[in-house]
């Protein structure tokens, strides 16, 4: 178990059973993310970075792709859904659409990816 699955054993069942199915499809397409913590959050981590979180709050339950970037390339595929710049809040009646999941994800990686080669190119010694 880690951070992240522990998180879910605390949540009634069916937020735990959606959230843990959000990990597991997470994990699918970013095989090297870890458990972890992010922002005082239990994370998936990728690269050391906060790949997703998602949480439950009184009002709602939420994804955090750790990036207002990512938000933004989706939120017009969120009709309905409550954003702001670094989380998309939805309810276990109405959850987050399977597809866009998976464009988050991979975006964030993506975002993760191409911030290591920069920071790789600024770090590299001159010829």
């Amino acid at each position: 178990m880690g951070e992240v699955t522990d998180y879910y054993a605390t949540l009634p069942t069916d937020v735990g059973d959606l959230f843990d199915g959000m990990r597991r499809r997470a994990l699918e397409l970013v095989p090297d993310a870890v458990e972890g913590r992010s922002y005082a959050m239990p994370a998936l981590l990728y690269q050391g970075k906060g790949l997703i979180a998602t949480m439950q709050t009184a009002k709602h339950l939420a994804l955090y792709p750790f990036s207002g970037k990512v938000v933004a390339q989706v939120a017009e595929r969120l009709d309905g859904f409550s954003l702001s710049s670094g989380a998309i809040r939805f309810h276990i009646e109405q959850p987050l659409p399977a597809d866009v999941l998976d464009d988050v994800v991979r975006l964030r990686a993506a975002e993760i990816d191409a911030a290591d080669r920069n920071r790789a190119r600024r770090h590299r010694a001159p010829r």
